[in-house]
Order: structure tokens, then C-alpha cells, then sequence
């Protein structure tokens, strides 16, 4: 008998499943099952992310009871308790920051769909947005392609006592623009000699600057296109940019090696985040960041509500019926 038949059936995400012309065997079995139960894992944590926007401690314990029936990669427990106690250490870190008017700086890079933008969800999900902020850049304009290459994300970097966060950054020019072809050698070349220098720049200037790649397996990405494809609510993720990177996945590997290795600077390093588990990336990405920073806890004075003022000469006015909107729920 060949060892072959003993061995564990190799399939990915795009494989169709077994025809029904024949009976299934054990090894079609296990590969619908598998099938099956990572497609309603995925399914169960887009349920998560809606309840982490209603979730606090009192009804934790609560909610966790009623709908922890399914055996995701991480303990469900464990995940939201974790992730609100790293969401309560950031607002720590926020406090710190604009107490000490810091300016942090933080760039997430990865492939398309590696989970970067559910990591910074998470991140600015309880901060205030005038503190912290996203900065995500659309394909740069007309005007834009002709200045400075570094010029169009200068804008948007902090001033005193605020974080940015962006999705994608400077670093397009090393990855989408070489492999799409929208630079040429010599602006891709340049890129590498200057980005260096740009980013002792911002450290020497008292920016903390931290830097994120977002790794995930070619599998993982062909699956989560393949469930963005089939989700009404998340087709809108999918550019045909995404659609045509896809299919170059190997020159975009090549691309990162080469960014990688022009610019792991000891200054400025960059860190992975093993992202297929996408809980686990976002918990141990929050808790990495936090790490990079020294930042304390900052006192705060006690509120406390002034009494309310009545005039006994104010009446209020009715309000008209057609100025409330419909009470349709």
C-alpha cells in the first residue's frame, strides 16, 4: 500500500468542494467540516466586532454566557477581557501624550485584507479623535504627483499632544507603486535613499515613530477576499486594485524583502504581526505599541457638575410634531 494514502489532504480556500456525481469520502468529510467551521468562525467574529462597540465590564461576564458557544482560535473571554484592559491602557497612553504633548506616529503596512485596519479600529475605538487620529490617503492627485514625494504625508503628521495612525503610509512607493508600475526605477531608487533620512527627521524632531507589517499566508488572503466577495456589507473593501494584486503575489513578496531590507533601520525598525489569527494580532499588536512608549498614568482632577441654574422667566416652547424624527423602532 502507498504511504501517500495515509498522509493529511492539502487543499486551500479556492479548491471547489467534492462533486455530489460521487459519494463523499472521509477525506471530503473533513474538508467540508473544516470548511464549514472557518467560515462561521469568520462569520462570529464580524458578530464581535459589534459587540466590542457595546461591551463594559459590568455586562461582560453576561453577554460572553449567552453567545460563547462556538470555539474560536482565542478564548472569547480572554479576548474581550484583554482587549478592554489594553483599550483602558490606551486611554492612558492618550492622557500621557497630550499631557506631555508628545507626538506619536505609528504606520500600518501589510498586504490587502491582513487585518490592519480591524488593529486600529480597535486602537481609536475609545480615544478622543481630536487626540488620536487616522490618516488614510487616497491615490494622490495630478498636483500631488508632481511635488515632493514625502510632501502630501507631511501634512498630516502631529503636532504636540497627538497620535496618527495610517493606514498605509509612505512606504506605497516600496510596495503597490513599484509592483503596479506607478513609479518609476530612478523615483523607486530615490525612495530608498531618502526615506532613511526622512525618518531620523521625525525621530530627531521628537516624533516616536513606530512601524507595523501585517503578515498574513496566501491561503488566509484567498479566503478573506472570498468571504469579501460573498458579504454584501464588506464588498465595498474589495478596489479592483485589490483584485488585480492579488494575482501578482509573489512580486509583492519580493517588493516587501526588498523594502525590509533598505529600511529596518536602528532607528526606526519595523515589527511583524503575525496576522492570520486576527484576535491574537490585535491584542498583541495593542499590547507591542504600548510598550514602545514610556507613558504613565496622569491625574486627573475630579469633575464635578456645577448645580443647575433656573430662570424662572424661561418657558420652554412646544416643538412641532413634524420637526421629531419618525419613531419607526
Amino acid at each position: 500500500m502507498s504511504q501517500g494514502r495515509n498522509k493529511p489532504r492539502q487543499w486551500s480556500w479556492d479548491e471547489k468542494a467534492p462533486s455530489r456525481e460521487r459519494p463523499m469520502t472521509t477525506s471530503d468529510r473533513t474538508f467540508e467540516m473544516a470548511k464549514r467551521e472557518r467560515i462561521i468562525r469568520e462569520m462570529t467574529d464580524d458578530l464581535d466586532e459589534e459587540l466590542e462597540m457595546e461591551l463594559d465590564d459590568a455586562r461582560l461576564d453576561e453577554l460572553l454566557d449567552e453567545t460563547d458557544t462556538l470555539n474560536p482560535t482565542v478564548d472569547r473571554k480572554l479576548y474581550f477581557r484583554e482587549l478592554l484592559r489594553l483599550q483602558g491602557e490606551l486611554v492612558k497612553l492618550q492622557d500621557w501624550v497630550q499631557s506631555e504633548k508628545k507626538k506619536v506616529v505609528v504606520l500600518f503596512e501589510g498586504r490587502d485584507s491582513a487585518g490592519k485596519g480591524g488593529v486600529i479600529k480597535r486602537i481609536t475605538q475609545r480615544l478622543n479623535p481630536r487626540i488620536c487620529r487616522v490618516a488614510a490617503l487616497p491615490a494622490p492627485s495630478e498636483r500631488e504627483r508632481t511635488q515632493w514625494y514625502f510632501q502630501r504625508y507631511v501634512s498630516h503628521l502631529p503636532a504636540g499632544g497627538e497620535i496618527v495612525l495610517f493606514d498605509r503610509s509612505w512606504y506605497n512607493r516600496a510596495g503597490v507603486e513599484r509592483v503596479m508600475g506607478f513609479c518609476t526605477d530612478a523615483e523607486y531608487q530615490e525612495f530608498f535613499q531618502s526615506v532613511p533620512e526622512f525618518e531620523r527627521m521625525l525621530i530627531r524632531s521628537g516624533t516616536s515613530l513606530i512601524k507595523y507589517w501585517f503578515s498574513i499566508t496566501d491561503d488566509e488572503q484567498q479566503f478573506r477576499f472570498t468571504m469579501r466577495i460573498k458579504d454584501p456589507l464588506k464588498q465595498w473593501k474589495l478596489s479592483p486594485m485589490d483584485v488585480e494584486a492579488r494575482s501578482r503575489w509573489e512580486q509583492y513578496t519580493k517588493a516587501k524583502e526588498t523594502m525590509m531590507e533598505h529600511t529596518h533601520l536602528p532607528d526606526s525598525p519595523w515589527w511583524i504581526v503575525d496576522a492570520v489569527d486576527k484576535k491574537r494580532a490585535r491584542l498583541n499588536c495593542i499590547s507591542h505599541l504600548l510598550s514602545q512608549l514610556p507613558y504613565q498614568e496622569v491625574a486627573r482632577a475630579p469633575v464635578v457638575l456645577p448645580p443647575r441654574v433656573r430662570n424662572p422667566d424661561y418657558h420652554r416652547g412646544p416643538i412641532p410634531p413634524e420637526m421629531y424624527v419618525p419613531a419607526k423602532y
